[in-house]
């Protein structure tokens, strides 16, 4: 009987605290995504996900912390970007990076949290920080050090500028013709322009 009561003052259990760290995250996610980054309040994340706003505080910190911790875990299907660069000939990097970029764009299951991340960033000075300390460590850097050429950094930077505009202009602005064009036809004008930034002189 003492050794269970001496259980309960303890920690709780880890799967517990797991399970209440994803639901904070979960709750994050979504009200960045329906509020943006400005309108969204540490005691608004607490009140979605059912605890005290001590507790968004504990396992996350700041309100910037939490942003970047819930859209790291909504930019997870842009980290296989490095691999596509890597994954087949040189010479055909353009067209593999461009393909696995407008891929994750084309899914709604992984467009809906990358729209989030981009309105919060395009409106908010503290969300753009954030998301471009993300971008240059997990996703720039680690494509400029698999290509092995001068200026890989900058190279890499101005392939992902293409497609970045391209997205924009595609799935968030919605410009016509450009919003409605097919895939394949956006894909054979872009690709060897990325394919030019990566590799040209």
């Amino acid at each position: 009987m003492t050794g269970v009561t001496a259980r309960k003052r303890g920690r709780p259990p880890r799967t517990e605290s797991a399970d209440t760290r994803d639901r904070i995250l979960t709750a994050a996610r979504e009200e960045f995504s329906e509020r943006g980054y400005d309108k969204t309040s540490v005691r608004g994340i607490a009140k979605a996900a059912g605890v005290d706003p001590a507790l968004v505080h504990h396992y996350f910190g700041t309100k910037e912390q939490i942003f970047e911790a819930a859209i790291e875990v909504a930019f997870a299907p842009a980290l296989g970007a490095p691999e596509a660069v890597a994954d087949g000939p040189l010479d055909q990097v353009g067209e593999r990076l461009a393909r696995f970029v407008f891929g994750v764009w084309e899914n709604p299951t992984t467009r809906k949290p990358l729209l989030a991340i981009v309105r919060s960033a395009v409106n908010n000075d503290t969300a753009a920080a954030v998301f471009r300390r993300l971008v240059a460590s997990q996703v720039l850097r680690r494509i400029a050090g698999r290509l092995d050429l001068p200026d890989a950094e900058l190279r890499a930077e101005l392939a992902a500028a293409q497609l970045v505009g391209c997205a924009m202009l595609r799935y968030v602005i919605k410009v016509e013709p450009l919003a409605s064009a097919d895939l394949e036809l956006i894909v054979a004008r872009v690709a060897p322009v990325v394919q030019g930034h990566l590799t040209g002189p």
